[in-house]
């Protein structure tokens, strides 16, 4: 079969397996095949680039980074909504349309907390997306919109031109599953989905809105050329039969059912896959509308009930503490069960310390609780009035409920941190650093492999991999012992860095790598390290006081000493391969700016470190040479405004001579 062929048939088979999967819920492809075919047509597309589709379901992924959004005019305004609170308000709306028109029908329909955005097609292909900004000039994310995979990327049947309009969500799912992962990697949460949805479609990068698993609900025609509709319903229907995702709706004519549907809408919330925050009741005639007409922002045609947030009361019955993986010690509240937005609500985050004491939050007290954007339940405030006379003031432990090893403030004082070098809690992310570019360099050793060791055992420190053996290794493979040889292979070879990757690779906070070549450079040696006072630690260029603390607490913990002792067993290397014998630059700070030709900043930058000097990435008063290649910009005008030396890049090199 021709490859044309074949791509237009692939294209057709996965395209209406989308349809079913992403609209339909209703899955009728295993998942293993549906990878197989766009696999094949991934192979079929690589060697026939001329051949891709803009309709592929491989263009869904993510393409190159932009640098910044286009503006969009829409050409027919995205108007916003006249919101009620109440059902008197909502009420005195529906029986003021009847007095008019006493027929009226109105559509019912959830109100989507997501982002609202126009997807334009053209022939039936899908060809621009902008989100609304405001109603009438968006930005076009139509890189973003494509990775949502219940978006058709073309219509059979459309009109030559159609805009639709719809919601961007994030499903709970999903936004469960995002925040999951910002708290393992220590990252800030999503304080709701519509906030996660919206930076998601506003990425530059369309790579990272794939992995977010956007979805959308259409619910109106903007422009439709050639074609008429008599009411709402009806426009509805027709962007079904075009295979869209599309609001559930309901119509109804009298105020009582309308409100009793309202009300029912967010009982049932919790059962909906999105997250909603209120109702939008609107005229289904679309004559009449033209007829009742708009303000300069909202069609008078329709209203969006907008529900009270929930507020209630429980009580704290314990408060409990979790480590991260960064060593962060997060409190959290186990509250009495209340039923609270639709779904029950145990336990509520306490954030840090300064939370709990700004509230005052006891074991025991009555708060009142809520739902954060109807998602993350939070304490409000505490009733002190029914307080018990025992109830004591809340601190966090001093030394951490996992491993038992002390804990310490950050910095600014915010959080409370786990100081294990081999606490289980932090293992992962300690061995991921370990092993990690900048640190020891082990080729291969990639996050998969060491969560599969840690969950087999094998790995309770970073210096365990130096123990592991070819059995073990080998284990990890259905026909590993080569890859786990070449694995092994590449340990070893680690042992012999340079002192300045295992301080850094050591994880002690504060230390990144400039400051442990630094240190290898001024102390030599691991041993000369360890028993060096915080005097000597501050004497070194680039150390402070915080970060001399930092190390010093480090390296006086007993499992920090027990790691040591494991890679020295092991052979690891504890001396400086650089120590600096010619110091020409000492006490000198160079920038390096513009495109340089005959070295790479990385190699400039060593040189400049062997002979006692630092490289900075800004310029300063403090700053002694400033090194400039083609196109060099404003570090070398404000170089030249400072009055700071200016070198060429032969200029460079003869210094280096």
């Amino acid at each position: 079969m021709e490859a044309k062929q074949r791509i237009e048939e692939l294209t057709k088979i996965l395209s209406e397996a989308n349809y079913l999967y992403y609209v339909q819920d209703n899955p009728a492809m295993p998942d293993f095949e549906y990878d197989r075919l766009l696999r094949e047509l991934e192979e079929l597309e690589a060697a026939n680039p001329e051949l891709v589709r803009p309709d592929s379901p491989t263009q869904r992924v993510g393409g190159e980074a932009l640098s910044k959004f286009e503006k969009v005019t829409h050409p027919v305004p995205l108007m916003s909504l006249q919101d009620v609170f109440s059902p008197e308000e909502l009420r005195e709306f529906i029986e003021k349309t009847l007095e008019s028109c006493p027929d009226s029908q109105f559509s019912v329909e959830p109100k989507i907390d997501g982002l609202s955005v126009a997807l334009e097609y053209e022939n039936g292909l899908f060809v621009r997306g902008a989100t609304r900004g405001d109603g009438v000039v968006g930005e076009d994310v139509t890189e973003n919109l494509k990775t949502i995979r219940s978006i058709p990327m073309r219509l059979e049947g459309a009109p030559e031109r159609l805009i639709v309009r719809g919601e961007v969500f994030m499903p709970k799912k999903s936004f469960e599953e995002l925040n999951a992962r910002q708290e393992a990697e220590e990252k800030p949460l999503f304080a709701n989905p519509r906030n996660a949805a919206a930076g998601s479609l506003r990425q530059l990068d369309s790579k990272i809105t794939a992995q977010r698993k956007l979805d959308i609900l259409i619910f109106n025609v903007q422009l439709a050329e050639g074609v008429t509709f008599q009411n709402h319903q009806e426009s509805l229907d027709f962007l079904r039969d075009l295979k869209f995702k599309v609001i559930d709706n309901a119509l109804l004519q009298n105020a009582d059912a309308i409100i009793d549907h309202v009300m029912a809408i967010n009982e049932n919330r919790e059962l909906m896959t999105c997250d909603i925050d209120g109702a939008v009741v609107k005229v289904n005639d679309l004559a009449q509308r033209d007829r009742m007409g708009s303000t300069a922002k909202c069609p008078k045609w329709a209203v969006a009930y907008k529900y009270p947030p929930e507020i209630k009361p429980t009580i704290v019955e314990d408060i409990v503490v979790q480590v991260g993986r960064t060593g962060v010690l997060t409190p959290k509240a186990v509250v009495k069960p209340v039923r609270l937005a639709g779904t029950t609500v145990t336990n509520a985050t306490l954030h840090n310390q300064d939370f709990i004491s700004q509230r005052d939050i006891r074991i025991g007290d009555t708060v009142l609780i809520r739902k954060a954007g109807e998602i993350i339940p939070e304490i409000l405030e505490v009733d002190f009035t029914k307080r018990n006379n025992d109830a004591q003031p809340y601190h966090l432990p001093r030394v951490c409920p996992v491993c038992g090893a002390p804990t310490a403030k950050d910095e600014d004082g915010a959080f409370l941190r786990c100081t294990g070098a081999e606490c289980p809690a932090q293992l992962g992310r300690n061995i991921a650093h370990f092993v990690s570019r900048d640190a020891m360099d082990i080729e291969g050793f990639g996050s998969a492999i060491v969560d599969a060791l840690i969950e087999k055992g094998l790995l309770r420190s970073a210096a365990d991999i130096y123990y592991l053996t070819l059995d073990e290794m080998k284990s990890l493979w259905q026909k590993g012992e080569l890859a786990a040889a070449k694995l092994l292979s590449a340990i070893e070879a680690s042992k012999e860095q340079d002192l300045s990757r295992l301080i850094f690779a050591l994880g002690i906070r504060q230390v990144g790598a400039k400051t442990g070549k630094v240190l290898a450079n001024r102390f030599g040696t691991l041993d000369a390290l360890m028993s060096a006072t915080e005097e000597e630690l501050t004497d070194v260029q680039d150390v402070g006081a915080v970060t001399a603390r930092s190390i010093a607490d480090w390296f006086a913990q007993p499992q920090s000493q027990h790691v040591v002792q494991r890679l020295r067993e092991a052979g690891v290397n504890f001396e400086s391969k650089r120590t600096v014998t010619d110091t020409r630059f000492a006490g000198m700070t160079f920038v390096l700016t513009g495109a340089l030709s005959k070295f790479t900043r990385e190699e400039a930058t060593e040189k400049i470190e062997l002979f006692g000097g630092k490289a900075s990435g800004s310029v300063s008063k403090k700053t002694t040479y400033v090194v400039v290649g083609e196109n060099a910009g404003s570090k070398e005008r404000k170089a030249r405004e400072l009055g700071i030396p200016i070198l060429s890049e032969d200029d460079f090199l003869e210094m280096l001579k």
